[in-house]
């Protein structure tokens, strides 16, 4: 059963909505199952009008006005997205004309999921009577009731069953109800009820790893601006690509910029070398919503609860030099100037180096095996880092989301956990980093299908065993969904894969054939080509840096466990040096071939 909360001003404007014809006109027969027993035994359970709304409003909202009692809730800001502005220190910030808001109303709705049919009167009834007696609005909560109503008009525009609950913040006798962190309270009770009614449980709320729900507005301005997610979905996957592919949170900030993204930080009070938050947005297209778009900032903990600077930390190298070397990049960043080095994310990968990242999540599943079905806070981990990998693949072969995408969000589910409840990681724990940097840097093309094969089926091995974990903690729902995720979607990618690789195969098998064909040499010269429009040039000192990081990632990551760092023994071949007529038969003189 979900629960929503809202606060507001005047309870006859909430009857009125509720008893009219809706936004999509979808309410149908609006009347009432529950209620204080005056409002009850006046109206009983005839169809609303909207006389008889007004006159329910009037009714709940008289002790309020006999007694004179005034409910004030902070004014908090909104952006254009309906998210709360946040000052420097990640605080709310209030209106600061008017700080403070009307907030005597307490509007409640409880949902059913629209698989789940339609229940009765009766049994909203004793579900709306006993939601409200947890929430201390009745005469057992040892204190004088508050007036309110439950309203009933059909099913929602998506085929939900629910119900509406208007009610007063004003007690009977003047007095104010306590709604202190109502809406846990409210998910408590939600909880009981859907054990004790027989209703579909929410997994995510009894292992407290929900998620972070939308806003109107974000999807509005999706739909406006014809985007195919929401900014906030396209941030969580490229943040956490970024994050899982980083070894320093200097490395980090980087990949996000590289990713096209406005990033700031949030210093320390007082300081401008502790970062302690960041922010990101995606840059406003100007031509598609014109120039005056802003962007729209999201905190790390907006877009996950792993997501935070905080908990991404426990992940990367922590010394005094990257430290210093994350605080300058932070500082380049907030005055978008170039970043301050280049490292390892500025080469492109070798497609060989997938061989070798399909073996890192073989040792991943190795350790996967190792974790105990108890330990929820390793088995949370290695879901976020997991759906690192599959974010970090998605951010470079999928222009808009498809399974990858998927298969990472679904992933990312079981990473929202509690910070009280994460493990930090352990010294010689792997961390399926090295898997992903170098999916996020290899260069698509068919020559890489074989080792994209190899790679995914070792990830699907990752996904079944994260979703028997799940399963085994009693969390049936969500193992299914990942099942569903790895044996369709997965599955059906992984086909593709092979028969592209084999395609490749038999290319290369042409290539082979044709090249042992006798041919005259022909000695060219290749030509000088000019760089593309808007491509970069580096200098000597860059290029130098470029090619010093790209041999350190080929040394760090060679295409297979036994291919040597050092030098080959095998001498090369020895070519007779051509005599020439001025030159002396010095026996076996030789040079090597360069």
């Amino acid at each position: 059963m979900i629960v929503k909360i809202s606060r507001g001003a005047k309870v006859t404007g909430l009857m009125s909505y509720l008893a009219g014809p809706g936004k999509s006109n979808e309410h149908t027969d609006p009347h009432l199952v529950a209620g204080d027993y005056a409002i009850m035994a006046w109206h009983d359970d005839n169809e609303l009008s909207a006389v008889d709304a007004l006159a329910i409003g009037k009714q709940i909202d008289q002790p309020r006005k006999v007694f004179g009692t005034e409910i004030k809730i902070p004014n908090y800001l909104r952006d254009d997205a309906g998210q709360d502005v946040r000052d420097s220190h990640g605080k709310k910030v209030r209106d600061p004309i008017d700080p403070y808001r009307d907030g005597n109303v307490w509007h409640c709705s409880l949902s059913l999921k629209a698989d789940e049919g339609e229940l009765t009167d009766e049994q909203w009834n004793k579900i709306a009577t006993e939601f409200m007696d947890e929430m201390g609005f009745t005469d057992t909560s040892g204190r004088s009731p508050a007036r309110w109503v439950a309203v009933r008009h059909g099913v929602s525009a998506k085929g939900n069953d629910h119900i509406h609950i208007a009610a007063s913040a004003v007690r009977e006798d003047g007095t104010k109800v306590n709604l202190y962190r109502d809406w846990k309270r409210a998910s408590v009770a939600a909880a009981r009820i859907e054990r004790e009614h027989g209703l579909a449980v929410i997994e995510s709320r009894q292992s407290k790893t929900g998620e972070r729900g939308y806003h109107r507005a974000e999807n509005a301005r999706a739909v406006r601006n014809g985007q195919t997610e929401l900014d906030r979905d396209l941030l969580a996957r490229r943040v956490r690509a970024c994050a899982t592919s980083s070894k320093s949170e200097a490395e980090f900030v980087r990949r996000l910029r590289g990713q096209g993204l406005i990033v700031r930080p949030r210093f320390a009070s007082g300081r401008d070398d502790v970062v302690v938050g960041y922010k990101v947005a995606v840059r406003p297209d100007r031509e598609a919503t014109g120039t005056d778009a802003k962007p729209i900032f999201y905190g790390g903990g907006h877009l996950g609860k792993d997501l935070t600077l905080p908990r991404l930390r426990k992940e990367w190298e922590d010394t005094p030099t990257s430290a210093g070397e994350a605080v300058a990049e932070w500082r380049a960043a907030r005055r978008e100037k170039p970043a301050v080095r280049k490292g390892r994310e500025s080469v492109v990968a070798d497609p060989e180096l997938l061989a070798r990242a399909a073996q890192d999540i073989e040792q991943w599943n190795k350790y996967l095996s190792s974790i105990p079905v108890t330990d929820r806070a390793q088995w949370a981990r290695a879901a976020g880092r997991t759906s690192g990998v599959f974010a970090a693949w998605s951010s470079q072969v999928e222009a808009t989301p498809g399974p990858l995408a998927r298969a990472s969000v679904q992933l990312a589910r079981s990473a929202q956990i509690p910070a009280h409840q994460h493990a930090p990681k352990k010294a010689g724990i792997v961390s399926a980093g090295g898997a992903a940097m170098i999916v996020m840097q290899c260069k698509p093309g068919l020559d890489a299908a074989a080792g994209y094969a190899l790679l995914l089926r070792q990830l699907m091995k990752a996904t079944e065993a994260i979703a028997a974990s799940s399963r085994a903690a009693g969390a049936a729902a969500y193992a299914a969904q990942l099942e569903t995720v790895s044996r369709v979607q997965l599955e059906s990618v992984h086909r593709r894969l092979n028969a592209a690789a084999q395609r490749s195969a038999e290319t290369s098998s042409v290539a082979v054939i044709e090249r042992d064909e006798p041919a005259h040499e022909v000695t060219t010269t290749t030509p000088t080509t000019a760089p593309e429009p808007g491509e970069r040039i580096y200098t000597a000192e860059e290029q130098a840096e470029i090619d010093a990081a790209q041999k350190s990632l080929r040394l760090s990551y060679p295409s297979s466990p036994t291919e040597a760092v050092r030098p080959s023994p095998i001498p090369p071949k020895l070519e007779p040096k051509p005599r020439t007529a001025s030159q002396p038969n010095r026996g076996r003189d030789t040079e090597r071939d360069v």
